[in-house]
């Protein structure tokens, strides 16, 4: 009766009791240059669209939490998943509403990142935003979020890490002169007095700048269960192939991941064994890799996957039509 009130203390103890982990494992994956929900998952509205073929499929990572002692057990003993600390993903000073607040931001950051880089690539004219706008800043009250700004300190600005270079040299409590627009108005030149910050001696406008494209056309990407910023890379190069005659796959099914910035550089990403095993179930035979994480993925690569190493745009773009014309590409 004793080993008995054991073994059935033990089995409600594994069965209900929560461990402070979360599993992860192979996520969702999603073909850029098809649809998801009846709805292409990159869409160009204004402008037609080229001749794609194969696939650009985005990989995630599945975050399972909420997991019982046996649970955990069973998932890790799999070798199909991880554990890993709750709190480094749901920290104890964040509500969850936070957290997926943070997730759906990082992706929608991802998505104009993507779209900037290819038309970069593809000598489309950018321009640049008023983002966020700190509140009692330099320009608050005077610039909303949306403006254009054209000139700052009397430079010419076109990208967002020029206003910062603009103010170079500037000081606290120093005026500067503001070109912008809003909306269709006229241009407007606001004086104003910079602002100051305890990490840097210049002069603040109390702005973050963006970089948005300039183009008569709108880009549209229909994905929105999807978070975190490393859909960039995948996204970017749907949106080249859309732009672009031919087919950049060459009818293959290429995989990937890689947070991207504006100016088409490509960055590290977490979880990448759980998305090339992601890749592999959906048929991929060749997984886009930043090179930044090549020394842990080469170390956990799928039979039949192979790894290519990119760490910008261009690199993707070339690597793929050296695939098509039996060139060598860079692997890991």
């Amino acid at each position: 009766m004793v080993s008995f009130a054991l073994v059935a203390a033990l089995g409600l103890l594994g069965g209900f009791v929560r461990v402070p982990y979360v599993a992860l494992g192979p996520g969702p994956t999603y073909d850029t240059l098809g649809e998801y929900g009846g709805t292409e998952v990159v869409r160009l509205e204004g402008e037609r669209e080229q001749q794609t073929g194969g696939r650009l499929t985005m990989t995630t990572v599945s975050v399972t939490d909420d997991v019982s002692m046996f649970g955990a057990l069973g998932l890790w003993a799999s070798g199909r998943y991880a554990l890993a600390p709750r709190e480094e993903f749901y920290p104890p000073d964040k509500s969850e509403k936070d957290i997926d607040q943070e997730n759906t931001k990082a992706f929608r950051d991802s998505q104009s990142s993507a779209e900037v880089a290819a038309l970069r690539y593809l000598n489309y004219p950018t321009k640049v935003l008023a983002g966020e706008i700190v509140k009692g800043g330099a320009v608050d009250g005077t610039i909303e979020p949306g403006d254009r700004l054209f000139e700052v300190n009397g430079q010419k600005v076109a990208k967002a890490d020029e206003v910062k270079a603009a103010l170079k040299g500037t000081r606290p409590g120093q005026r500067a002169q503001v070109v912008f627009q809003r909306g269709d108005q006229p241009r407007h030149t606001a004086q104003v007095t910079l602002g100051r910050a305890d990490d840097r001696e210049e002069g603040l406008l109390g702005l973050v700048p963006v970089d948005r494209p300039d183009v008569p056309f709108q880009i549209k990407i229909g994905l929105h269960a999807v978070g975190g910023p490393s859909a960039g890379l995948m996204l970017a190069l749907a949106i080249v192939d859309k732009l672009t005659p031919g087919e950049l796959t060459g009818g293959r099914s290429i995989a990937g991941t890689g947070e991207i910035d504006p100016e088409g550089r490509v960055s590290a990403i977490g979880g990448i064994p759980f998305k090339m095993a992601a890749a592999k179930e959906a048929g991929a035979e060749v997984f886009l890799t930043p090179a930044a994480n090549c020394t842990e993925a080469k170390s956990r690569t799928p039979d039949g996957l192979r790894l290519v190493k990119v760490s910008s745009l261009a690199e993707a773009v070339k690597a793929l039509q050296d695939l098509q014309n039996g060139r060598d590409v860079p692997g890991c």
